[in-house]
C-alpha cells in the first residue's frame, strides 16, 4: 500500500473538489496515482449524480447575463435542492457559466427529451428526405438519420453541447457539479434575446 501524504490528498481535493475522506480512499485505491484517483472520483461522482437525479430540485436561481455591447442577453433558471446551495459561490458560478453558454451557442432546448414531438418528427422527415440519405440502402437509413439527429441535438440542446472549448458536454459538467455539491441540479428553462432578431 502506498504512503498517502496530506499534500497529495490536498492536491487531489483542489483538482476535484471532492471531500477529504473520498480523496484519501481514491488515492489508497489507486496506490498514490493522482491521475487514476481523479478517474476513480469522477466515476464515483457520476454514479452519485445518477442516484441524485430523481430528487426534487425546487430551489435555485434565476439569473441574467448581458453580453458585452448589449446585443445578446439571457435569462436562465437553474434549480437545486436547497437555498443554502443556491447561495454558494460554486453554484452561482455554474449558473453564470450556463448563461454564457446559452448566449454564445444559442441552444433552443434544454435537452433532447424536451424537444417537442412535432419538431422532432419534422427534423426526422427532413433528414430522411435528404438526397444523400435516399441514395443509401433502406436498411441503414435509420442509423444514418439517428447519427444526424445526435449531431443536431449537440447544436440545439444545451445539455448535449460541448461546454466551451472542452470535450465534455454541458450535461457532464452538471453531473460533475452534482457530485461535488451533493445535490440534484438541473436547468429548468432559459430565454435568449438577440438584438434585431425576428419576433
Amino acid at each position: 500500500m502506498a504512503d498517502i501524504s496530506a499534500e497529495l490528498v490536498k492536491e487531489l481535493r483542489e483538482r476535484t473538489g471532492a471531500g477529504f475522506m473520498d480523496c484519501k480512499k481514491a488515492l489508497i485505491e489507486s496506490e498514490g496515482d493522482l491521475d487514476q484517483a481523479v478517474v476513480l472520483l469522477r466515476d464515483k461522482g457520476l454514479a452519485a449524480a445518477a442516484k441524485k437525479a430523481g430528487r426534487d430540485a425546487r430551489e435555485g436561481l434565476v439569473s441574467s447575463y448581458i453580453h458585452t455591447g448589449g446585443r445578446v442577453g439571457v435569462l436562465i433558471e437553474v434549480n437545486c435542492e436547497t437555498d443554502f446551495v443556491a447561495r454558494t459561490d460554486e453554484f452561482q458560478k455554474l449558473v453564470r457559466d450556463l448563461a454564457v453558454q446559452v448566449a454564445g451557442l444559442a441552444p433552443q432546448f434544454v435537452d433532447a427529451e424536451r424537444v417537442p414531438a412535432d419538431i422532432l418528427a419534422a427534423k426526422k422527415a427532413e433528414l430522411l428526405a435528404d438526397p444523400a440519405v435516399e441514395k443509401k440502402p433502406e436498411a441503414i437509413r435509420g442509423q444514418i438519420v439517428e447519427g444526424q439527429l445526435k449531431k443536431w441535438f449537440s447544436q440545439v440542446c444545451l445539455y448535449e453541447q460541448p461546454f466551451r472549448d472542452e470535450e465534455r458536454t454541458v450535461a457532464a459538467l452538471i453531473n460533475e457539479k452534482i457530485a461535488t455539491i451533493g445535490e440534484n441540479i438541473r436547468v429548468r428553462r432559459f430565454t435568449r434575446y438577440a438584438l434585431g432578431e425576428e419576433l
